[in-house]
């Protein structure tokens, strides 16, 4: 079972992982969100990225406040209810972050096909979302991991 849980939820390698995931979800709501001009609201694409990332970010922030709950205490029992919520989130908001990613990621480009010369926050809020995205979907394997242990107890 230890092996099992070498990054599950309540552990410091958790805790990093959800660290990452607000600094990288947040990185991307900020490049969007200051913004100058009304460009963010012509497109879908971005509206949709900033309102996913507008969820992930709490959803991450309070994880990790979890995780380094559990830390401190050095012993949250592990419920597989619990830890189900938490795959079933963390496996949702990583898919729905990487579209955000993909279709910010397309249009920027798009834009930039067509002569637009100020993409370059785009581009990076797209990749702070690609990275958040990738955090999440190893924090959902690793808590996967973990489920069965659980449910046999």
């Amino acid at each position: 079972m230890e092996m099992v849980r070498t990054a599950s939820f309540g552990t410091s390698s958790s805790f990093v992982l959800r660290i990452g995931q607000t600094l990288f979800s947040s990185a991307s709501l900020l490049f969007m969100c200051f913004n100058d001009d009304e460009d963010l609201y012509a497109y879908t694409a971005f509206c949709y990225l900033v309102t996913v990332m507008g969820l992930v970010t709490p959803w991450s922030v309070t994880l990790a406040l979890m995780d380094a709950y559990s830390i401190i205490i050095q012993s949250l029992p592990m419920q597989a209810t619990v830890i189900s919520v938490i795959v079933a989130g963390d496996f949702v908001l990583s898919f729905l972050s990487l579209g955000g990613a993909c279709s910010t990621a397309s249009v920027a480009v798009l834009l930039i096909g067509a002569g637009e010369k100020q993409c370059d926050r785009y581009k990076l809020s797209a990749t702070m979302a690609f990275l958040s995205s990738f955090l999440s979907f190893a924090s959902t394997f690793f808590n996967f991991r973990l489920l069965p242990s659980l449910m046999s107890h």
